[in-house]
């Protein structure tokens, strides 16, 4: 197999890319998604929250992950407790609907909530939660018996969306099997709060320097999928969290989506504006 690119070619891709380009196979609708960058500062610069998710997972297994994971639609219109920029404005942000903005924002904090133990709330506008033991909240808001406006009323919490910045978007390739689209955002973590060291979805978590995040990917120490080092990449500039949320204040979130091509049985996949990420060879039938 003839390779220009330093990335491999996932082994279902081939097929089902060829199957896409003929009309065989309609590709599935992307399920919305949210995803966080919490970051920390030390002396050496930021460092971000990694989770290696299980082996045995159906999207991404083995690979490191921000925390994240899909929208609830319950949390679209629901009344929930809300500080910092509104719903409205946070869907002239990510060009969304107020309704959607609202969710996938909340679908942010939630999930970070659910995998890192990491609350962006607090009982005002200006202060955030103490830390404490959220075992059985998190449990039921990962099994769905409890909404995160639920969750929210109950202890007298409000959602800090301006702890947020919004970074990236990216979308599944149209020929994969699972596809999300997913919204990227950085957030610096809370003082009083640290992140989970378990997480029920993932073997291992790791702060690492975007530098050596990166490094690591290159070596084949750290495997992730594309959206994931290329934040990283993106990060490696930003000196401090503070710096971070400042330069996601700036950025355009347009989605990215890969696109495949074929020519004969050369397929290339590309990325628009993200070159490093083409993954280019012979793959015969």
């Amino acid at each position: 197999m003839d390779h220009r690119s330093s990335l491999p070619m996932p082994p279902s891709w081939p097929a089902r890319i060829r199957s896409v380009a003929a009309g065989e196979l309609t590709p599935v609708v992307p399920k919305p998604a949210a995803t966080v960058v919490l970051l920390r500062d030390t002396a050496h610069g930021p460092e971000a929250y990694l989770l290696r998710r299980r082996a045995t997972m159906a999207f991404a297994g083995g690979m490191y992950a921000y925390p994240g994971g899909g929208v609830d639609p319950r949390d679209a219109e629901a009344e929930l407790g809300w500080a910092g920029p509104s719903p409205a404005e946070w869907g002239e942000r990510l060009g969304l609907d107020a309704p959607t903005a609202q969710a996938v924002v909340c679908a942010a904090v939630r999930e970070t909530f659910e995998e890192a133990g990491v609350l962006l709330g607090g009982p005002d506008a200006d202060s955030v939660t103490e830390a404490r033991d959220w075992t059985a909240e998190r449990a039921a808001l990962e099994s769905h018996e409890l909404s995160f406006a639920d969750f929210l009323k109950a202890e007298g919490l409000v959602l800090r969306s301006d702890l947020l910045g919004g970074w990236a978007r990216w979308v599944t390739p149209e020929f994969e099997e699972r596809r999300y689209d997913t919204w990227f955002f950085v957030a610096r973590l809370p003082a009083g709060q640290q992140a989970a060291r378990d997480v029920g979805e993932a073997d291992r978590t790791a702060w690492l320097a975007p530098a050596e995040a990166v490094r690591g990917h290159a070596e084949g120490r750290y495997g992730m999928l594309p959206p994931t080092v290329t934040v990283l990449r993106e990060l490696l500039g930003c000196g401090t969290a503070d710096e971070a949320l400042a330069a996601a204040a700036d950025r355009k979130v347009e989605p990215v989506l890969g696109r495949a091509e074929l020519a004969g049985e050369r397929i290339t996949v590309r990325w628009s504006g993200y070159e490093e990420l083409t993954i280019d060879g012979e793959f015969p039938r």
